[in-house]
């Protein structure tokens, strides 16, 4: 008996061994690098989260350019990783191709919809979450100007603006949003220069919030918000911290959670393909509030922003995406 149950011990340590053996994540980063204390970072931050939690390893890849993708996507599949996460829409057009090449393996692909029966598309309301961050800047400016810098003018980063404008306007008729964008190639999440300049010509121009929704080059616009004796407002990740007392919050984009859960249903054998739109009801965007900023949100400012929360997840508050008329009504 004894040995019938060692014998059987040693079977499920097997399998165990052999299932973890079976899975083979990995995650590719968009330009900016995995450091860029926003969107990559939070991806990086949910492969950690996986990889303490369950012991298993995950591969992982910074590309330089754009022609990099392709290569490195193939290269991950062809090795046998599964499932493999793609942060960033720049992989579409790669992840059509390889998708169909290696239909045994499963894909992950953040902030774009690829129609492929191995691929998971998860996108986000980013409208809901910005303007929740645009009704605490609203409340905050006492110039009744706020603005916004955009990274990339691609209609996903209008999608940000126009929920910041719905929101800002919603506290105020006469709040007024001044808007920019870095650049029109993909160099322009990683320019915090242009972006910090670009913030000093809206503060110029009388806003004292400023909202980026821009990657790497975001650091720059809340290091020139901040020097201004401004605030800024972060993205995706808790950016809070990168300017204590000055970043007023910052709009969670969970990314994080996705890679996470990406990674651990793979593991679970639960992968699903298809598409996930996560919006508040979900958890997938909200705004940051900690040490670092809750001296700037007084009770009224708390209160009123998680009123138009619960709103908007009842559906009493309807906030309008960009992307589903490429126009802002707001």
């Amino acid at each position: 008996m004894k040995k019938t149950i060692l014998g059987l011990f040693a079977f499920s340590m097997m399998s165990a061994t052999a299932l973890a053996a079976d899975i083979k994540p990995a995650i590719i980063y968009d330009l900016g690098g995995k450091f860029d204390k926003s969107f990559n970072e939070a991806a990086f931050n949910g492969a950690e989260k996986f990889k303490t939690e369950s012991g298993i390893e995950y591969r992982e890849f910074e590309i330089a350019n754009d022609a990099q993708r392709e290569q490195a996507l193939r290269r991950f599949a062809s090795d046998g990783n599964s499932p493999i996460v793609m942060a960033g829409f720049n992989w579409a057009a790669s992840l059509e191709k390889i998708a169909a090449e290696y239909p045994d393996t499963k894909f992950a692909i953040i902030d774009m919809v690829v129609e492929k029966p191995n691929v998971k598309s998860i996108v986000f309301k980013e409208q809901e979450g910005s303007y929740l961050v645009g009704v605490l800047a609203g409340l905050a400016s006492k110039s009744k100007t706020v603005s916004f810098v955009g990274g990339m003018d691609i209609p996903l980063i209008h999608k940000f603006a126009c929920g910041y404008v719905g929101g800002a306007k919603s506290v105020g008729a006469d709040v007024k949003v001044l808007e920019a964008y870095t650049g029109t190639t993909p160099d322009a999440w990683n320019d915090p220069v242009k972006g910090g300049e670009i913030a000093k010509s809206q503060i110029d121009q009388g806003a004292d919030v400023v909202y980026h929704a821009a990657g790497g080059t975001g650091v720059g616009v809340l290091q020139a918000a901040a020097d201004a004796g401004k605030l800024g407002i972060g993205v995706d990740s808790n950016q809070n911290m990168l300017q204590p007392g000055k970043v007023l919050t910052s709009m969670l984009k969970r990314v994080d959670v996705a890679v996470y859960e990406s990674f651990m249903a793979a593991k679970n054998d639960k992968f699903e393909f298809g598409i996930s739109n996560l919006g508040l009801k979900e958890d997938g965007v909200g705004y940051a509030l900690d040490d670092n900023n809750k001296a700037l949100i007084t009770p009224e400012m708390h209160d009123a922003v998680e009123k138009v929360k619960a709103d908007i997840i009842a559906g009493k508050v309807q906030v309008h995406d960009y992307m589903s008329t490429e126009s802002c009504p707001y």
